[in-house]
């Protein structure tokens, strides 16, 4: 049996509980908010300005094995809402997102040293929010299973260096330079202490080969897919309108957003640019003047992510370190190609030119001759398109699940 923890759930969280319900392994789950059907903070998530509520939504299955500390996280989104930003400040803020998921830590390591959690053989956490708990398990014998989410954090630091020379205006949009020693320390003691560290891609994989500590045994089990859009939608010809572009992510150069406003204003003539997704800093001079000159949507749900989906043509995400990047699963799910990096999921899901585009990570001219090439052989991007949606459907989220429960129950045989 198994004691998991995620502070925020998300896609993967909730299909890992899932895959650990299916097979009998789930003993506890601990988490900040978790909403339930016809429970009161669902009834609170259909009201204005409270739709973040439906992003921490289970299943009534969960419900039995949960244990929720909501408080600091309830206030921490109303000082997000009322921008109170000293009180959410990075790691400093008693609001912070770093506090409150060491909060939940400390919580599940006492629960354990007190025996109120008993016949498990593991524990589950992720990345910034396992020390605690993997310290308490190692006192008791249980396996301690690390889910490390993004790539590590000594590899981040050495190819994010790199954007302060290539585009030093937008460093001050990457947050990994923010992180403390002590995060940084934290991060490192997580590592040493767990047993077994699951991945989502070959490239978090990779990044594991700076660590400086023991090796550890990895698992890499891709993340699943959304259900695929059955509708029918149009494709761009090259014939009656422009080429429409969007990418849906942070506003971080983390993530190339640099190299997405350098190739759109090159190509301006012939294509249009969408993007949606939530700034890391309001003090990027360069990041708002570009902003100005695209269709900019701050935030949206996500079932009109993927409707917004629908009605462009290509997703751009040549990002520059990213542990899977969901956006590539939600934009092919749609039925809408993607052209990202070699350092995203996408060598593991994507087949270059088949129903998608791979180029080189940190390479503007490597995006542009991308989209060039779409703008000179239209037809590629249906093509492309449907067979992306071919391989959405192979990949729901519940294989993911259950991939990761069958991992975990051959590691504790």
């Amino acid at each position: 049996m198994i004691c998991f923890s995620h502070a925020i759930g998300n896609s993967n969280s909730r299909a890992a509980l899932a895959g650990l319900q299916h097979y009998e392994l789930l003993s506890h789950f601990f988490t900040t908010v978790a909403v339930f059907p016809d429970s009161f903070l669902d009834s609170l998530s259909s009201l204005p300005g409270l739709g973040d509520f439906k992003r921490r939504q289970y299943t009534n299955q969960i419900q039995r094995y949960t244990t929720t500390q909501p408080m600091y996280e309830l206030i921490r989104l109303l000082c997000l809402k009322m921008n109170f930003h000293s009180l959410v400040q990075h790691e400093k803020g008693i609001f912070s997102t770093d506090k409150i998921i060491q909060r939940l830590d400390r919580k599940i390591s006492q629960q354990l040293l007190k025996g109120s959690i008993s016949k498990i053989k593991a524990v589950y956490a992720y990345e910034d929010g396992a020390r605690e708990t993997f310290i308490a398990a190692h006192q008791r014998g249980l396996k301690n299973f690390y889910d490390l989410p993004i790539g590590y954090w000594r590899a981040a630091l050495e190819y994010l260096n790199q954007e302060k020379e290539r585009w030093p205006e937008w460093a001050c949009t990457i947050s990994a330079f923010k992180d403390s020693e002590d995060k940084l320390r934290r991060k490192d003691e997580e590592i040493e202490l767990a047993d077994t560290i699951m991945v989502a891609s070959s490239f978090t994989a990779s990044t594991l080969e700076k660590y400086p500590g023991s090796s550890k045994k990895i698992h890499i089990i891709p993340y699943g897919f959304p259900n695929v859009y059955e509708g029918t939608r149009k494709y761009y010809n090259g014939l009656d309108r422009k080429l429409k572009l969007l990418y849906v992510g942070g506003l971080t150069q983390r993530k190339g957003i640099a190299d997405i406003f350098s190739v759109v204003d090159s190509l301006s003539d012939e294509v249009t640019l969408t993007i949606v997704g939530q700034k890391t800093t309001n003090d990027c001079d360069v990041l708002n003047d570009c902003l100005k000159n695209h269709t900019y949507i701050p935030s949206l749900p996500n079932n009109q992510i993927l409707k917004l989906m629908r009605s462009h043509d290509v997703l751009l995400f040549p990002s520059l370190f990213e542990g899977f990047g969901l956006v590539i699963t939600e934009a092919m799910s749609q039925g809408m190609p993607v052209i990202t990096t070699n350092r995203t999921a996408g060598p593991d899901i994507i087949q270059h030119n088949k129903n998608g585009w791979l180029i080189e990570a940190a390479d503007t001219q490597s995006l542009t001759d991308a989209v060039r090439f779409l703008l000179d052989n239209p037809n590629t991007i249906e093509e492309n398109g449907r067979s992306a949606l071919d391989t959405a459907s192979k990949r729901p989220w519940w294989a993911y699940g259950r991939s990761l429960a069958e991992t975990i129950i051959s590691e504790l045989k």
